[in-house]
């Protein structure tokens, strides 16, 4: 039941941060424990509802934490849920012992943590519930909300009707310049010939029809004035709703809390990512991600390889298609099932791993900007896509992501890097412990080829590539190539 108070006790910072935020959002509140001693000390101090414990943490582990709580007459009864990771040896004989009355195996989705949680909760804490005020509080919070919700929106409409008079204006100012210089050259016309005795030009070729002051007003609003009239409004007209609500330095506030307030407040907008030449634009609708798509960065990004990847076409196939495409083509994933060569099942599932992709490299950036735009408005290609990815989701797992990237890049932390084969080690190991994956990389490891020639070779992602020479590293079948320092 929401409002009881879970301890969650783990090393690794993405784990806290991650079931934290979902919980929170579920409506319980959540204090957090580095390690297990600091775990016990919380515990101490604050008596919670349920703790949630990491199996494997330095100094003190899962079972050493669970001994302590259960010799601790205050914390003896207080459930506990074990968190291990795949691989962890942790089974049935451990729950129900010494306060553990469930686990769970990362990675884990929102919706399982929060589901266990609460069939603990209800099940075995101790506290005791029946807070009637809580209906009564929820009811009078809903109300405050739906007031605030509608004073918002009536301001909304206020600022997008001042914001198109403005524009209303300058266009009729240019037309009316305009259609009064064209009356006025046509006076001038009907003097001169007056004057030299010729004959007047007739009334019918004074441009008072409504198809002439049309070409005079297109010819008037070129683009740089159409620019400049739009500029004051800009982002109201196109988008219906307020204005930019929200921008900053990833420096400042890292996008995952960005995308974290975007999904709680359930907007919908653009949200524009930009760091040096990329720049990665999410489409939301209602909170959740309805696309990603990019401009600037690897080319490893692109939906072709998201396709090929996930055995849709080969890359054949999409290399003749590819070639085959005239210039100004329609969209590649539109123009591949209209032609048959996806159906709109396959593309959606390649969407969605582009999608999550582009989010997961974003959530890599420590340095740039971002922008947010209120609207409803969205692109042709993300209301045709209309994936409703769920935020949480998505950062569960860039988090994981993120935190093996700050271990990967201590080694692997220039894509210029070289390496070679220890030819030996892999002779002695032999080829059989290694995935097909990682074998493949292993063959690109020649000396030669840089981290960045590795990556365009397999058609794989960074990540993955790093990943894998990461462990290739780990179990010394390869190592560095030291390059010569020029004298």
């Amino acid at each position: 039941m929401p409002g009881e108070t879970v301890l969650v006790i783990d090393d690794s910072p993405t784990i806290l941060k991650v079931v934290q935020l979902v919980l929170t959002k579920a409506g319980f509140a959540v204090d957090t424990a580095p390690d297990g001693e600091a775990g016990l000390s919380a515990a101490r101090d604050a008596k919670p509802d349920l703790i949630l414990l990491d199996f494997v943490m330095p100094r003190m582990n899962g079972y050493q934490v669970c001994r302590a709580l259960a010799g601790d007459d205050g914390l003896k009864d207080v459930p506990v849920v074990l968190m291990s990771a795949k691989g962890d040896q942790v089974g049935e004989r451990f729950v129900k012992v010494m306060g553990i009355v469930d686990y769970i195996t990362k990675p884990f989705s929102p919706e399982a943590i929060t589901a266990v949680v609460q069939h603990s909760i209800s099940k075995y804490s101790t506290r005791a519930v029946g807070d009637y005020t809580k209906p009564i509080i929820a009811g009078t919070q809903s109300l405050e909300r739906s007031e605030e919700d509608a004073a918002n929106a009536e301001a909304a409409r206020k600022q997008r009707k001042a914001a198109l008079g403005k524009v209303r204006h300058g266009v009729v100012d240019v037309v009316a310049a305009r259609v009064a210089a064209l009356f006025s050259l046509a006076d001038a016309a009907r003097a001169s010939s007056d004057e030299s005795g010729g004959n007047a030009m007739p009334d019918d070729h004074v441009p008072t029809d409504a198809a002439a002051i049309a070409d005079a007003a297109q010819s008037a609003l070129d683009d740089e004035t159409l620019f400049e009239i739009l500029q004051a409004a800009e982002p109201l007209v196109a988008s219906g709703e307020a204005g930019p609500s929200l921008r900053g330095d990833l420096r400042v506030v890292p996008i995952a809390e960005v995308l974290q307030l975007l999904d709680a407040q359930k907007q919908s907008g653009a949200l524009h990512v930009e760091r040096a030449e990329g720049s990665v634009h999410i489409y939301f609708r209602n909170g959740r991600v309805d696309l990603a798509v990019a401009h600037g960065i690897s080319e490893e990004f692109l939906l072709g390889r998201f396709i090929v990847d996930s055995d849709l076409m080969t890359q054949e196939d999409l290399e003749g298609f590819l070639e085959s495409r005239s210039p100004g083509s329609k969209l590649m994933g539109t123009q591949l099932v209209k032609l048959g060569y996806l159906s709109e099942n396959e593309l959606e599932l390649a969407l969605q791993k582009q999608t999550r992709e582009l989010i997961y490299e974003a959530l890599r950036w420590n340095f740039g900007s971002f922008r947010f735009r209120k609207t409803r408005e969205l692109p042709a290609n993300a209301v045709d896509a209309a994936l409703a990815l769920d935020v949480e989701g998505i950062l569960m797992e860039g988090f994981r992501r993120v935190d093996e990237w700050h271990l990967i890049e201590r080694e692997v932390h220039d894509f210029d890097m070289v390496f070679l084969r220890n030819e030996d080690a892999v002779a002695q190991m032999g080829r059989g412990r290694l995935t097909r994956e990682e074998l493949a990389i292993l063959e690109l490891v020649n000396g030669k080829n840089t981290v960045k020639e590795i990556i365009r070779a397999s058609r794989m992602g960074s990540f993955d590539v790093s990943k894998m020479l990461y462990r290739l590293l780990s179990i010394k079948l390869i190592r560095r190539r030291v390059m010569p320092v020029a004298v």
